[in-house]
């Protein structure tokens, strides 16, 4: 539901604290029952959604104005998608100009309303990773965290067909824009960024914090890759970094080689399971288990 004329305002700076200048533009309704955009970056011409509507629709939703057509990057959760649609539609796009649907990579909280996002713009093509497109399509539950017994969480996957498949090295044009497909494995196998400029949307691969995005064995991460994302990350030229969660910042190599490092030990740590490379401390008890050697207490 969007806000009604007179609402009061939430400026971007009260729900998150950015460190560099961004175009506010009230969210009110103009004479034409439009609403005002909002643009997080200019050149390129990027609104996330969550801070338009000023209120948490959940993944980031990054809308790529080129001028004569449009893209979304995630789309977020099912429930959402109407919202998401009307607030775009309110934002006097023409929804017949969605050029791309784009699947930075598909865990449910970023596609799960990829099928009604496709019925309500069915001019837009999906476009997803070769390793993350078989799970969109079939509408897995395991591997993109629908379903996670334990914890009680049980969603529905609705299937969504890839129109294209992308992958490193590939550009994609939205009116003016241009996007250059970044291959960033870690997080999941099927993990993109798309760079334009000095700016990189980054998906699930670190956040403001230095946190990343989840690494668990069913879930395919892998952590030598997570690392050697991280550290193109690092070294790229890239100014600003628009993750999938939280809020975006300027680059801090510091911070990111402070993650890197983490991971390292996770390497050689049974913290997460069997994306360990390998476990020093069980190899050297085998070790001397096979070697009939008693530990000294």
């Amino acid at each position: 539901m969007l806000p009604s004329h007179g609402a009061t305002l939430v400026s971007l700076q009260a729900l998150w604290i950015l460190p560099f200048p961004i175009d506010v533009t009230p969210l009110i309704l103009s004479n034409n029952n439009m609403l005002k955009r909002k643009y997080l970056l200019r050149d390129p011409n990027v609104i996330e959604l969550n801070y338009q509507a000023a209120r948490k629709l959940g993944v980031n939703v990054y809308l790529i104005d080129g001028g004569s057509e449009f893209a979304l990057i995630d789309i977020g959760y099912l429930d959402t998608v109407g919202d998401i649609i009307d607030l775009v539609r309110n934002l006097d796009f023409k929804l017949s100009q969605c050029k791309y649907l784009i699947a930075t990579h598909a865990d449910a909280d970023h596609v799960q309303g990829l099928a009604r996002a496709k019925e309500l713009l069915p001019g837009a093509t999906v476009v997803a990773h070769p390793q993350a497109a078989p799970l969109i399509e079939k509408g897995d539950v395991i591997e993109t965290f629908a379903r996670i017994s334990a914890q009680d969480i049980d969603l529905e996957m609705p299937p969504c067909k890839v129109d294209q498949i992308i992958n490193e090295g590939d550009v994609l044009e939205i009116g003016d824009i241009k996007l250059t497909v970044w291959h960033t494995p870690g997080h999941t196998e099927g993990q993109l960024s798309f760079k334009a400029d000095n700016v990189l949307f980054s998906g699930d691969n670190i956040y403001r914090d230095g946190g990343v995005g989840v690494i668990d064995a069913h879930h395919g991460s892998h952590l030598p890759h997570f690392i050697s994302s991280l550290e193109r990350i690092r070294d790229d030229d890239a100014r600003v970094l628009l993750p999938s969660h939280g809020p975006p910042f300027l680059k801090d190599k510091a911070l990111i080689q402070k993650t890197i490092d983490r991971l390292v030990g996770y390497q050689t740590l049974p913290d997460f399971g069997t994306c360990a490379v390998h476990w020093p401390l069980l190899e050297q008890w085998e070790r001397d288990v096979n070697a009939g050697k008693m530990p000294k207490l």
